[in-house]
């Protein structure tokens, strides 16, 4: 069986790579803030976070967006929501 968080990372990251395409998956560090380790704007972060909503059919409401600062905090995130929507 797959790790499912390993699913969600990897989901995370494919929505990532689609907003910002010089991005190397294997360069991102989980607990490094992405906005450090990616040159993303404002709206590539809006962006961002939508490509998750979209891919994964989570709601991240505006509220939540501050805490959303490092790739494990995304996974995190997505994986709670998930396992809350069962």
């Amino acid at each position: 069986m797959t790790d499912p968080k390993r699913d969600i990372r990897g989901e995370v990251l494919a929505v990532l790579t689609t907003i910002a395409p010089e991005v190397e998956p294997g360069e991102i560090r989980d607990e490094v803030l992405l906005r450090d380790q990616v040159d993303l704007d404002s709206m590539d972060w809006l962006n961002f976070l939508v490509g998750i909503h979209k891919r994964l059919n989570v709601d991240i409401p505006e509220a939540d967006y501050a805490s959303l600062r490092t790739l494990a905090d995304v996974v995190r995130y997505v994986t709670e929501q998930a396992t809350a929507a069962r």
